[in-house]
């Protein structure tokens, strides 16, 4: 018989079938599985809109259907499974993540997410639990933004920060379009793209960082995401030859990026912008032959920080150290192209102390720490109470590397922390 949860339940915790969570994560970390040249170790390359990211999203959606849910597909692509509750046009409490990769993942980013709602979902199954209101797992398309150049796309189009038109225009490094390649796998979905604000939004993702470990903890109680911001800078030299041009006649593009390299480490020790972490991940040349000056170089700029003051100081600096280069060599013209930028986003307060309390009567430990990472929860935290929980790493905590791993047992912690979250909310009445 199914039971219906009352307002007075709202103590109770949920059982997660570890064995099951486990699984199901193994099993769609083989889609994309690669062997890392390096390491020797298997990792996975699921980027947003491949072949691997189709067959993917198919194998969620066919779990949801098992799961009895209603499986809605919107225009970006995002995949929606519903579960009814008692009071069906109440606003859902939804739960998620992303199951696209970057090119050297390994299993957990994303995808511990929404293949942990999933499972919370069939514990309730399990147990014959109807919550009050209807729960929502939300696989978002387009996280990383490593194919297309603006990370959480799916969701910051959902939540109206950026528009669907803007979304489709965005070619890869090959020049194939976001809608094109959309339309060419399969999910381009009916369902309107603006989200309508569910009555919260609770997100599990693996730390991707060392202070969970450092500190001692397997679940931790994310405060917010702090402020990023990414840009891509192009650098205009002269070619010339590398044994007949004196260095003082050079226009020198490869110069210049290192420049621009030691430039943001400087501003990172320095300490006069906060806790500024400044990333060059992406450095290419032309013409690329040892023997020839550089005409062009390409870099991308990572900037991050918690403070949204700081980071400001920290982008006007950069800028006028970028536009002092041709000075420094006459001749050079730099380029500079926003590719993403979001402001620091502090959590809602009631949802963090909604998984506190989870996790305390479950007897899980937690710290509550910031994020270093953007998340989908930083776009929906823009229409509806959000807050994340986060689960503890392995090997320093190192993510977006074959090493990435965490243990099935603090995995099982972090989801049952959510599960629990989940089903306390879903019995909350509108204020």
């Amino acid at each position: 018989m199914t039971e219906t949860l009352s307002a007075g339940s709202r103590t109770r915790t949920l059982a997660i079938d570890a064995d099951r969570l486990w699984a199901s994560l193994m099993e769609l970390a083989q889609i994309g599985a690669y062997t890392d040249a390096a390491t020797g170790l298997v990792g996975v390359d699921r980027l947003s809109l491949t072949d691997d990211d189709a067959e993917g999203r198919r194998l969620l959606v066919r779990w949801m259907e098992e799961a009895g849910l209603e499986v809605t597909i919107d225009e970006m692509g995002s995949i929606f499974g519903r579960r009814d509750g008692s009071e069906p046009d109440l606003a859902p409490v939804m739960a998620g993540s992303h199951i696209d990769s970057v090119a050297t993942a390994g299993a957990f980013d994303g995808c511990l997410g929404v293949l942990g709602a999933l499972g919370v979902v069939r514990s309730l199954d399990d147990a014959g639990v109807t919550t009050r209101r209807p729960l929502v797992i939300a696989a978002f398309t387009e996280e990383e933004g490593v194919r297309f150049g603006t990370d959480m796309l799916g969701s910051a189009v959902a939540a109206g920060r950026l528009s669907l038109e803007y979304a489709y225009e965005l070619v890869d490094a090959r020049g194939l379009r976001f809608g094109d390649e959309l339309a060419r796998i399969g999910f381009r979905g009916e369902r309107a793209v603006r989200l309508e604000p569910p009555h919260a939004y609770v997100e599990c993702h693996i730390e991707q960082g060392p202070v969970l470990a450092q500190q001692g903890y397997a679940v931790g109680v994310v405060t917010g995401v702090q402020a990023i911001s990414w840009q891509r800078v192009t650098i205009h030299g002269r070619a010339a030859h590398a044994g007949t041009t004196p260095t003082e006649l050079r226009v020198d593009a490869g110069l210049a990026a290192a420049q621009v390299i030691v430039r943001i480490r400087e501003m990172v020790d320095s300490g006069h912008y906060g806790r500024l972490r400044g990333t060059v991940g992406h450095v290419s040349t032309s013409p690329g032959l040892p023997s020839v000056v550089p005409d062009r170089a390409e870099l991308t700029v990572d900037l991050r920080n918690p403070d949204d003051g700081h980071m400001a100081a920290a982008e006007a600096d950069l800028a006028a150290f970028l536009a002092s280069l041709p000075e420094q060599q006459p001749g050079l013209r730099v380029e500079t192209r926003r590719m993403a930028k979001t402001a620091r986003v502090p959590f809602a307060a009631s949802v963090q102390d909604a998984i506190s309390d989870a996790a305390a009567d479950l007897g899980i430990p937690t710290m509550r720490l910031m994020s270093g990472a953007g998340h989908d929860a930083q776009e929906i935290a823009a229409i509806a109470p959000t807050a994340m929980v986060f689960v503890r790493g392995q090997y320093d905590g190192i993510s977006h590397n074959p090493r990435e791993f965490s243990t099935p047992e603090d995995c099982a912690a972090g989801i049952s922390v959510l599960g629990t979250t989940l089903l306390r909310l879903a019995e909350e009445a509108d204020a």
